[in-house]
């Protein structure tokens, strides 16, 4: 089949924590070294794969004409602190732009989320997210309170959508559409697009690893590759250009 013909592909890659652990804390598959995340670019750079922002993909998943053939979409979940004083340098030297889902009761405090399963790490204050959106790197909703939507029910996972989302515009001054679901879970509502549509989002993020074909089915269930230091990304991208 010719690349002409061939199904566009949207991958989304999914990142938690770019460099070494906090004081105190230890190495787990979430922690990504400054090096490791500079040669994973790297590889995406020779890969012919086109790195987007969030306006592109959410205009091509309305128009898919608008979408490059082969699109990433590069994101971070939680705001740590290590997303802007590691990742954000790197990505610039690489002009990419990126996205950050942020859990709004954890902004300025810590993945207390987590606790006894990941080290300690600081999450962003305010004013570190304005510094992201200043570079380049969109902030989006990642919940409040970071729970499960399995664990909530219709009321709590729209209090959890649209107080986030609120929060973030309101603070931030920019447009929240995206929406990452903790531990990549939706929940069991068969009616995700209605609800998530009143809270005023366009799309949302799953994990699932492989790409999105484009025209997508389901905008707010978006598959994401999720990311740690083995990830091979010419092994992902190649598999992905076969599967499409």
């Amino acid at each position: 089949m010719s690349a002409s013909v061939k199904q566009k592909a949207l991958v989304i890659l999914g990142f938690h924590k770019i460099g070494e652990p906090s004081a105190g804390g230890w190495d787990t598959w979430f922690y990504i070294p400054e090096l490791q995340f500079q040669n994973q670019l790297m590889h995406l750079q020779a890969s012919g794969w086109e790195v987007v922002d969030l306006s592109t993909v959410l205009l091509g998943l309305e128009r898919p004409d608008s979408l490059p053939q082969r699109s990433v979409l590069i994101t971070f979940d939680d705001g740590y602190q290590s997303t802007l004083q590691v990742a954000a340098p790197v990505l610039g030297k690489f002009g990419y732009p990126a996205v950050v889902f942020v859990p709004t009761d954890f902004i300025g405090r810590s993945n207390d989320f987590d606790l006894n399963h990941e080290p300690r790490e600081p999450i962003c204050t305010f004013n570190e997210l304005l510094e992201l959106e200043q570079r380049g790197i969109s902030v989006q909703s990642h919940g409040s309170s970071h729970r499960r939507f399995s664990d909530l029910d219709l009321q709590e996972q729209e209090t959890e959508l649209i107080g986030s989302r609120v929060m973030l515009e309101s603070r931030l001054h920019t447009p929240v559409r995206l929406f990452s679901f903790p531990y990549g879970d939706s929940g069991h509502n068969q009616d995700l697009a209605s609800l998530m549509k009143r809270a005023g989002y366009q799309a949302a993020c799953l994990y699932g690893g492989g790409p999105n074909a484009i025209p997508v089915s389901d905008p707010f269930r978006l598959t994401r590759l999720a990311m740690g230091p083995d990830t091979d990304l010419s092994h992902e991208f190649r598999h992905a250009a076969r599967g499409m």
